[in-house]
């Protein structure tokens, strides 16, 4: 039997873009001949796939799937604007939305095992369409918002909003186009989350320090900046995107609603470029987990 080394492993990596790992299991399974080991992984569709999995997808499309009083807002990403508007990468979206409502998971490793109507899994269609397309598609996130009430809003395909609510529908909507312009944190300045006010006031405290105020004034001025990152991120506090003299909070109380909840997704936020492992860094990688 032919040994496999780590050149011939290397040569295999640089031609399909598979993790080290997957190429030495290759070259076991073809005897050692990298031309084999290159047929097979292109019939079994994973040399193409792979290769585009170790681009950056930061582009996408924000899709939304309604039924009933269960709504979904699903991020499905790519490489390039134009494969965004694409009708067969619109219509995996929606698949794959579809699916995910029905079967009430937001886990995207989850999603990816879910049955679509051809009997096809997500990941199926998924390599499918990466093979097609010739980009790199991810399944990346996935919420569900239930409500009494839904309004639903997308401003193009790269953010959607959905809110739940009770009371008039023309304002539910009008918070929906609120929150994808605005990007509020919370509800009201009660459910902003603990740590980001904490973060607020300890940048707050080292430049009130730096002032060189007496300590009563420091105090006063830390209040008043954690104060005025409240009326910048909760929903209520804001001034309304539809009438800017009035706030969302007297808007809210004037038509008698109430806003439960609301998810807000932006294609690619959080998405940083990495720098792509070498050869090398992948060797030492791959043998600190084996002798762990």
């Amino acid at each position: 039997m032919t040994a496999i080394t780590a050149s011939m492993v290397k040569e295999l990596r640089d031609r399909t873009g598979l993790a080290m790992m997957e190429c030495k299991k290759a070259l076991t399974e073809a005897g050692g001949d990298i031309e084999l080991a290159i047929d097979n992984l292109r019939k079994s569709g994973q040399a193409k796939a792979a290769k585009k999995a170790g681009n950056i997808a930061a582009d996408g499309a924000i899709t939304i799937v309604q039924n009933g009083n269960k709504a979904i807002l699903v991020e499905v990403n790519c490489q390039t604007d134009f494969v965004a508007k694409d009708e067969n990468f619109k219509n995996f979206s929606d698949k794959v939305a579809t699916a995910a409502l029905a079967a009430n998971e937001t886990d995207a490793a989850k999603i990816a095992e879910l049955k679509l109507e051809d009997g096809s899994t997500v990941e199926e269609a998924r390599v499918a369409l990466v093979q097609k397309i010739g980009e790199n598609i991810q399944v990346r996130r996935a919420q569900i918002v239930e409500g009494e009430n839904l309004a639903i809003y997308k401003h193009g395909l790269k953010i959607g909003v959905v809110v739940s609510y009770t009371g008039d529908a023309d304002t539910g909507k009008g918070i929906a186009m609120h929150v994808a312009a605005f990007n509020p944190v919370a509800v009201n300045a009660e459910a902003v989350p603990a740590d980001l006010i904490a973060k607020e006031k300890e940048i707050a405290e080292a430049k009130a320090l730096e002032s060189g105020k007496p300590a009563n004034i420091v105090e006063k001025m830390v209040t008043g900046s954690v104060e005025k990152y409240l009326n910048e991120v909760a929903l209520d506090r804001q001034m309304y995107v539809i009438d800017n003299d009035k706030k969302v909070a007297d808007v809210l109380k004037a038509t008698g609603t109430v806003v439960a909840q609301f998810t807000r997704f932006e294609v690619g936020e959080g998405i940083e470029k990495k720098a792509e492992m070498s050869f090398a860094d992948e060797v030492a990688a791959a043998q600190a987990a084996a002798a762990q």
